[in-house]
């Protein structure tokens, strides 16, 4: 589980670049869960909420770097 204040201090093209690695991995939790192969359930949910996690760091840093109208 990667905590907020881990990402927060990441760049964008590093944040870009974890939320293709979680992508991928979560690709291949749901082939392991689809095949019965998958041992720990806990962590699609983990995964899940990591892209979460980016996506929201990534959507307030474009919000507070847009122009104000």
């Amino acid at each position: 589980m990667t905590k907020p204040a881990d990402i927060r201090v990441k760049s964008a093209d590093e944040l870009g670049a974890l939320l293709i690695d979680l992508r991928k991995e979560q690709f291949n939790l749901r082939f392991q869960q689809a095949t019965g192969q998958l041992e720990k359930t806990g962590r699609a949910v983990q995964v899940r909420r990591d892209i979460a996690r980016v996506k929201t760091i990534l959507a307030e840093r474009q919000r507070a770097a847009a122009p104000k109208a």
